[in-house]
């Protein structure tokens, strides 16, 4: 064995490390999917309250009915039970999975991977009793608005007498006594109640509660602002929930139409020979391969040095320290637009370091064949990244919830994604675009479909390629429960390249589908406050 096959062999087994750890880390996290439907639970609420100043009018009515559906608060509650329960469970296995790693490392205290683990499901832990004491809260406060005001001071109760020492270290526990004292019969108001309820409750939960204590306090005027205020963000509410719910729906139904029509004319030209430019849509170079002049030893090379290796040990592990370190700097300490340029400053750090590994991997190679790399503008790529984003759709669904009922709202997420959904600045906003709409398309575009699924078809025949890379570009987002979704985003992402043969075209379906999750979390982030 050769000395660079020797580092590549340490390499990898370095980069398996440390990718395992990453999804055994994200094993017990939330889903991003799971708070979104919370905050759109919480824009539909902020929408229940909202009154069209005409009465008259059947017309908004009647749209903010159908949009807001018949018994919001019953399903807001049955929701938050639910993510309630999720999240008990979640801790009494993750708890369970401490201790057999206690007793793992009682047996072999040296074995740092133990202590790694430990550390993660430890910090799991704190995380999830935080979510479990938010969602008391605001569970609490829905159980009071639906009439149920014994069953919520209960709710307050168990978390006021909850093991102190598992506390998130937060203000819950002084808020659940300020909701118990509004909420109870004869009412019991301390001197820091608006303070508390400002500071730990948001959106429709705090104007609940607000409401309740202005009432006590016979607060007409901050009442009735309170009220005012609140009829502005319900109807902000409508408009936004319109676009989250409507868009999806109609680019959904559009999809659905379009892999109807691709399904069944593939049916019936099934016998019909693969060409290179013609025949049935779905069979267009559909088994045409690439002429790869490397071997899988520069595949290997690309994908451990240029993508694990800079990507996950080089920059995050030493270029990113040194750096922080001599400009005095703390990511912890950055607010939402320091983030925001953090996260984008570091992907092209990342960009520029794999494209540069994939750059001197194949240079000796130069000039490469036809068919590689091809950036067209000429041709139809537009209607090949679109065509291909509302296939998508459809079917990234339907997997996403079978995924669901897999993982229970458990699994993770990608981690810029809870940044954008709870931050409020616009800057911040059209950076993390520019990072997930425009960086993150081009770079892994040329990696994952410009380069990976070509040199695979060396090996494999095009379909192989297509569902090899989909699989390698589901994992290197790191969360477990988004393999299976993100596999079929890079399964169609893979189909709609080797048909095209235009990088343009997958760019541009990659572009839109995060471009729509960018939006879909602004707006739904936007309703919180």
């Amino acid at each position: 064995m050769t000395l660079k096959r020797i580092i590549l062999s340490i390499l990898t087994a370095i980069a398996i490390a440390l990718v395992g750890l990453s999804l055994v880390g994200s094993w017990n996290q939330p889903q991003i999917q799971s708070r979104l439907e919370l905050y759109q639970t919480n824009l539909l609420l902020h929408a229940s309250e909202w009154q069209p100043e005409n009465d008259g009018d059947a017309n908004l009515t009647s749209a903010r009915n159908n949009i807001v559906g018949t018994d919001p608060l019953n399903t807001a509650l049955t929701q938050y039970q639910e993510a309630r329960d999720t999240t008990r469970k979640t801790i009494t296995t993750t708890r369970s999975q401490i201790k057999d790693i206690q007793s793992a490392i009682a047996a072999k205290p040296d074995n740092t991977q133990n202590l790694a683990q430990k550390k993660v499901f430890s910090d799991s832990i704190e995380q999830q009793l935080a979510l479990q004491n938010e969602l008391d809260l605001r569970l609490g406060i829905l159980q009071a608005s639906s009439g149920k005001t014994e069953t919520a001071i209960q709710t307050w109760e168990k978390l006021i007498e909850g093991d102190k020492t598992e506390s998130d270290g937060d203000s819950s526990v002084a808020t659940a006594r300020v909701l118990t004292g509004i909420w109870s019969d004869p009412a019991q108001l301390l001197p820091d109640a608006e303070q508390l309820i400002q500071k730990s409750l948001d959106g429709w939960f705090r104007y609940r509660a607000l409401a309740q204590l202005y009432k006590l306090q016979e607060r007409s005027q901050d009442l009735v602002a309170l009220q005012a205020a609140e009829q502005v963000t319900g109807e902000q509410a409508v408009e936004k929930l319109a676009i989250i719910v409507g868009v999806p729906a109609i680019a959904l139904c559009i999809g659905t139409v379009l892999l109807v029509g691709l399904t069944v004319q593939w049916l019936l030209q099934r016998r019909q020979l693969d060409k290179a430019d013609s025949g049935p849509l779905l069979s267009r170079n559909g088994s045409l391969a690439w002429d790869v002049p490397w071997d899988g030893e520069i595949v290997w090379q690309v994908l451990v040095v240029g993508f694990f290796f800079v990507g996950q040990i080089l920059i995050p592990y030493l270029l990113l320290p040194v750096s922080l370190a001599v400009l005095k700097l703390n990511p912890a300490s950055f607010d939402p637009r320091e983030k925001a340029f953090y996260i984008f400053a570091t992907y092209l750090l990342l960009s520029a370091g794999g494209l540069s590994v994939l750059y001197f991997s194949i240079k000796s190679f130069l000039p490469l064949p036809d068919g590689w790399f091809r950036l067209n503008w000429r041709e139809n790529w537009f209607l090949w990244g679109f065509g291909g984003y509302f296939v998508a759709l459809p079917l990234v669904v339907v997997v996403s919830l079978i995924n669901q009922q897999l993982w229970q709202g458990q699994g993770g997420s990608n981690p810029i994604l809870p940044i954008v959904l709870e931050g409020r600045d616009n800057v911040a906003l059209a950076v993390f675009f520019g990072t997930a709409a425009i960086a993150a398309p081009v770079f892994e575009e040329i990696v994952f479909r410009g380069f990976l699924l070509p040199s695979l078809t060396r090996y494999l025949p095009v379909w192989g390629a297509i569902a090899a890379s989909a699989f390698l570009f589901a994992v290197a987002h790191l969360s477990v429960s988004e393999i299976l979704p993100l596999a079929t985003l890079g399964a169609v992402l893979g189909f709609v390249y080797t048909r095209s043969r235009n990088l343009l075209a997958p760019m541009l379906l990659h572009s839109l589908w995060n471009s729509g999750t960018l939006l879909s979390l602004f707006l739904l982030g936007s309703g919180a406050g």
